[in-house]
């Protein structure tokens, strides 16, 4: 890459990827060019899968022939390639330990984004009157409103594909507050979750509270009201090119052993809800049921709650990725890994 020809990442503003990925970008001060997706100024070819963000490599003819998708493998491309201010911590347990609540943040708190944005007038009157806008900004008022009522109409059809159910409502709005809770409590020690620097799942929960708490109006007041610090978070990991950064021996990581109570508790939230919806997925895939059914137990453990949702077969891939990433650790570190689970919930995702 040069200075000419600087990597593109072409998304857009409402899009949780797309920001978790600038984030990482500017926080790892690699240069890029911001494109609106689909906007009279994206010529970039067409991607493998028509989901954003795109990034595109420069391809030495002045064009960008190379263009990758989902957020997850672009961080790990972007690592091979960049060596400095990784978002990887140096040690191979605590990155398993990070790439799971990346994981999360991705695959189960971005219910809560959809679910919030398509379950409330407020939210659904402000995304279909601002999302439309996004790609052309010259959007007439008649086309205007012939989009509002196509992206609605779509979005809220989708609302059960994504488990945005009367049923699972209680379930992902729980979830939701009690995350909030637990940034709220871990602010209270330091600014991320496995140390002074930021990681995949730092990076991954900010993707989607981008939207939560700085976009939506229903779960930005939850949040303004029950969590403060991490609408401040959100700004600020906005852009943390700033943030001084010292690679030397990978300083800045917090040893697994030594995770802080708040950390902890984002492994019981994940144990509780990320954990037994993969494993059931996982499993009506297999089976080729049409319905996801799992138990979510209450905090005390004393009741449970059935989720129920159609089976996803990209979240299949997330845990046969995460097995793969936990085989790949040597004994010593699955042994650290499990100690730091044990009891959590999250155990089954690795059997």
């Amino acid at each position: 890459m040069t200075a000419a020809h600087p990597l593109v990442l072409a998304g857009q503003y409402g899009s949780p990827y797309t920001l978790k990925m600038r984030a990482v970008l500017r926080y790892r001060q690699i240069p890029f060019r911001w494109m609106l997706r689909d906007s009279k100024w994206d010529d970039l070819p067409a991607p493998p899968v028509p989901i954003i963000p795109v990034i595109a490599y420069p391809d030495g003819d002045g064009g960008y022939g190379d263009i990758t998708v989902d957020s997850s493998p672009q961080i790990l491309r972007l690592e091979s390639e960049y060596t400095e201010r990784s978002v990887v911590p140096t040690d191979p347990a605590l990155a398993f330990i990070d790439m799971l609540v990346e994981d999360f943040a991705d695959e189960w708190l971005t219910k809560a984004m959809y679910h919030y944005r398509w379950a409330y007038q407020a939210d659904i009157d402000k995304a279909g009157k601002l999302l439309p806008i996004s790609r052309n900004l010259q959007l007439d008022s008649d086309q205007g409103q012939q989009m509002y009522e196509y992206i609605t109409q779509r979005q809220i059809g989708r609302r059960e594909l994504v488990g945005s159910t009367e049923l699972n409502t209680p379930i992902i709005e729980d979830s939701y507050k009690r995350v909030l809770d637990l940034m709220q409590a871990q602010f209270a020690v330091r600014d991320f979750f496995l140390g002074d620097r930021p990681g995949r799942g730092d990076f991954g929960l900010y993707g989607q509270l981008t939207q939560l708490v700085r976009w939506d109006p229903t779960p930005m007041a939850v949040a303004t009201d029950r969590a403060p610090k991490v609408l401040n978070w959100v700004d600020r990991v906005d852009d943390l090119g700033w943030l001084p950064v010292d690679d030397a021996a990978g300083r800045g990581w917090v040893e697994l052993e030594a995770l802080d109570p708040a950390t902890i508790g984002l492994l019981h939230e994940i144990g509780r809800t990320y954990a037994p919806f993969m494993v059931a997925n996982a499993q009506a895939l297999q089976s080729g049921a049409t319905e996801v059914v799992c138990e979510v137990p209450s905090v005390d453990g004393q009741s449970t709650t059935t989720y129920r949702q159609g089976p996803f077969g990209y979240q299949g891939k997330c845990l046969q990725w995460l097995r793969e990433a936990y085989a790949a650790l040597s004994n010593d570190d699955k042994a650290r890994v499990d100690a730091t689970l044990a009891g959590t919930g999250c155990e089954p995702l690795l059997a």
